[in-house]
């Protein structure tokens, strides 16, 4: 894993654990208290090693309980919780949070003594075995959610290994021999007996999203063109640098499993910005599906009533690095619409690859209003719940379209997730004629991101939804 995201995972870990041990000692003031509901004789019990029923308010001890933010961070931090290997032991894991809660929990008897306060020793204890079994249960959830199939296919890095052919054999066994890191091999290429065209055409059929370089000085003229075009490409570029010395500008040094990285990078790095991006989705998307149910139901009677077929549209599209997803929509067209496109294919309004035509006779009454209110669209949240796409980003291409590129340079509006909406979609869809000039615009959106830009570009797609303008 690389430090960067190791460091962002292990904050984002810190403050979970902080908060969940805050939480347990919450639920412990209660269960003493009686704040929560449970049986007499588990009251009677903790009453007994509380010495007495009676128990001042939470407010009192709320410092006490904020102290357990810090005080678990540091403790857990001190016995190496957070230096632990991607799948620790369950063991290790056990013992490690063992000592931390018993620390913890001198360190609040401590305290209670210095400050003099008053709280049921049956808080203590519960504290202490609750916050055990609490972030153990968070460790388990996230020991199975990373061992899981849904992360091997949706979060897992796919590489491809190139260079000097015993340069990549020796790394490759070493990712083998290291079952901690998160990623997949999909091919190893000897970068002195593969050309550009073969090494594009494995990118493109991999979906690889980061390419490993590893090849001596005497390949650099060979090594500067493969990373030109995964600079097209939008593709990472991680390149061995053991026998560099200094940094190449516009580059990032990384660590790569102890050894020294360059990361050659045309899109988005990974940062705060993007972690913030991907809950904005989850809990958008869910919220949305929640807000919009009544307008889902509705978009689907509409369509059973008035047209024979399905309710929704499904379809492959080229997803992030051009692996294929289903992406579902509602139907708009009449159920015989593909086998009708070959007739319409002089009429298509788009210079490029892509089809599209405002006047499209393949429209029902109902979709032609559909679409105009992007309701068609809706369905793409569970699209977004899944991860399969973001609600901000460059619209997801039919496979068949990708594949009909003509400037391998088209193919870095795959370098991100596409989205329900985008730069194109609010700067009036329909007047954008040229692909060239609809990719220019997600190329500027992967260029110029930042969360306030997708923030930006969601407040201003609400208009375009409510008066239906650029679309048809």
């Amino acid at each position: 894993m690389l430090r960067r995201q190791r460091e962002i995972r292990n904050g984002l870990l810190r403050i979970a654990d902080g908060v969940l041990f805050a939480l347990s000692f919450f639920l412990a003031y209660h269960l003493r208290s009686g704040g929560l509901i449970i049986d007499t004789w588990v009251f009677d019990f903790l009453a007994l090693l509380g010495g007495t029923r009676e128990i001042e308010s939470f407010e009192s001890f709320l410092p006490l309980a904020l102290l357990t933010l810090p005080v678990s961070v540091v403790a857990l931090g001190a016995l190496g919780f957070y230096r632990r290997p991607l799948l620790p032991s369950r063991g290790e894991t056990a013992w490690q949070l063992f000592k931390a809660c018993t620390l913890v929990t001198i360190v609040l008897v401590l305290v209670m003594f210095l400050f003099k306060l008053q709280l049921s020793r049956a808080v203590i204890i519960l504290f202490g075995g609750i916050s055990f079994v609490v972030v153990l249960s968070k460790e388990e959830l996230l020991r199975r959610y990373t061992e899981s199939k849904f992360r091997r296919t949706q979060s897992q890095q796919r590489f491809i290994l190139i260079g000097a052919e015993e340069d990549v054999r020796r790394l490759y066994d070493e990712v083998l021999s290291d079952a901690n890191l998160d990623l997949q091999i999909v091919a190893r290429l000897d970068v002195n007996q593969t050309t550009i065209e073969e090494f594009v055409h494995l990118l493109h059929e991999k979906s690889a999203n980061r390419i490993i370089l590893s090849a001596k000085h005497t390949y650099f003229g060979r090594v500067e063109r493969l990373i030109q075009a995964c600079e097209l490409e939008g593709v990472e570029v991680w390149m061995l640098a053991d026998f560099l010395h200094t940094e190449i500008s516009r580059t990032i040094l990384e660590d790569f499993n102890g050894h020294p990285m360059i990361v050659f990078r045309s899109t988005p790095d990974f940062s705060w910005q993007a972690v913030a991006k991907q809950c904005l989705d989850r809990a958008g998307s869910f919220v949305g599906l929640l807000l919009f149910a009544p307008v889902l139901l509705a978009c689907a009677l509409s369509i059973r009533l008035t047209s024979p077929g399905p309710i929704f549209y499904r379809q492959e599209r080229s997803g992030l690095n051009g692996r294929p997803f289903t992406m579902y929509k509602f139907r708009t067209m009449e159920t015989n619409a593909e086998q009708q496109r070959s007739e319409l294919e002089a009429l298509n309004e788009m210079e490029g690859p892509v089809f599209k035509l405002s006047e499209d006779p393949r429209v029902t009454p109902v979709g032609r209003f559909l679409r105009r209110r992007s309701f068609d669209e809706l369905p793409q949240l569970y699209n977004v719940l899944r991860g399969d796409m973001s609600l901000v980003g460059p619209r997801p291409l039919p496979v068949d379209e990708t594949l009909r590129f003509d400037d391998l340079a088209h193919r870095r509006r795959l370098s991100v997730k596409p989205g329900m909406t985008c730069l194109w979609q609010i700067s009036g869809r329909n007047e954008v004629r040229d692909f060239k000039q609809w990719v220019r615009l997600d190329l500027e959106y992967i260029d110029n991101w930042s969360f306030w830009l997708d923030f930006k570009i969601l407040l201003r797609t609400v208009p375009v939804v409510i008066w239906g303008t650029g679309a048809k």
